[in-house]
């Protein structure tokens, strides 16, 4: 398949296609076209002009009640600004020193794991602690890189509904209007938090890839909707679009082209990946796998580190796609994007929930 984001080579080992990374290409395609966006340098800066034009206007040549009325006016405005910014920079500064308190928190919880780990190695088993799953290695070993994920998952989960609280309570303040200075700190805090789900999962990728393409860390209406170790990036922008409208003709446009270019990467992942899966089906049939040992030999190895090199490309994706309606979006609209994606993420949980509650006849 020929498309403008996407591209194929024959690897010379393999004899998989592999599909190269050029999708940075929409961010080229993006920067260009002036999406209108308020960010924070752009304010930063109309907020400097503004108190310039103050300056110039105290020093004029009015009369003394229109010199007045400037002098009583504008600072009043530059105040409330400055006011506004110094409690903005205070938030920020709450949040991040909760984050690395959060981070140390996390890091004695994982040491009090591997020791708990080290003992259940000794007898033998593992079961996993994440979101209801388990994860029991079919050689009776522990993999601790596995559950070092579960854990961090677990406490990534808690911190994605504490910013959906903190998200909702910003857009819905009518007393205290949000800035947009505020919003865009809150945003660029949850882009950040889905870009550490994205490192959290390479690692994991590195200590099981079946384990992190099964899916077996989300629930069950979650893997529903498993597409390469996550959600799939044009169905996602198709939820969103429902949640964000009104969108400019220029934005609507801009979204649209992201989901088209998001399918055509999608279908050349699956292509790539399809062929790989062939290729093992045939290595396993052909007893490509060693006899009685199973020990995998050097060509399966290479097989099976082009799997987790389609995870990561998979993620790749998702993150470029996050990047670009953050670009297309305006602070309050990506906001509402992030929360729309959060609530979404919890009612699927629910239905899984729900599902595995429900009454059932006895048997």
């Amino acid at each position: 398949m020929n498309s403008p984001s996407t591209q194929f080579v024959t690897s010379r080992r393999m004899n998989i296609y592999e599909p190269i990374h050029q999708i940075s290409m929409w961010e080229e395609s993006f920067k260009g076209n002036g999406c209108p966006n308020t960010a924070t340098s752009l304010i930063v800066g109309v907020d400097t002009k503004l108190d310039n034009q103050s300056e110039d206007t105290s020093h004029g040549s009015l009369g003394p009640s229109n010199n007045y009325d400037q002098e009583a006016s504008k600072p009043d405005k530059a105040q409330r600004r400055l006011a506004q910014n110094r409690e903005a920079a205070r938030k920020s500064r709450l949040r991040k020193k909760a984050y690395v308190q959060q981070l140390e928190t996390s890091r004695l919880k994982l040491i009090q794991l591997e020791q708990e780990l080290a003992q259940a190695g000794q007898q033998g088993f593992y079961v996993g602690g994440g979101l209801g799953t388990s994860h029991l290695n079919f050689s009776g070993t522990v993999n601790s890189g596995i559950a070092a994920f579960e854990l961090e998952y677990g406490h990534w989960v808690e911190e994605q509904k504490r910013q959906i609280c903190e998200l909702r309570t910003a857009l819905n303040n009518t007393h205290n209007i949000t800035t947009d200075i505020e919003l865009q700190m809150l945003v660029e805090h949850g882009m950040s938090h889905y870009f550490r789900l994205f490192r959290m999962k390479s690692a994991a990728a590195k200590a099981d890839v079946f384990y992190l393409m099964s899916g077996m860390w989300r629930s069950s209406a979650e893997r529903f909707f498993h597409w390469i170790g996550g959600f799939r990036p044009s169905e996602l922008l198709t939820v969103l679009k429902r949640q964000l409208d009104p969108l400019t003709e220029k934005q609507y446009l801009d979204v649209c082209n992201l989901q088209q270019s998001c399918q055509q990467a999608e279908d050349a992942l699956f292509q790539g990946l399809e062929k790989l899966q062939h290729t093992l089906a045939d290595s396993v049939a052909a007893g490509q796998l060693g006899t009685g040992s199973y020990i995998p030999q050097v060509a399966t190895l290479e097989k099976l580190e082009a799997l987790v090199s389609f995870a990561n490309q998979a993620d790749h994706l998702r993150q470029e796609t996050l990047m670009q309606m953050s670009r297309i979006l305006t602070p309050r609209q990506a906001a509402r994007g992030l929360l729309a994606l959060g609530e979404y993420c919890e009612r699927l949980r629910a239905l899984s929930s729900l599902w595995a509650t429900r009454p059932r006849e006895p048997t």
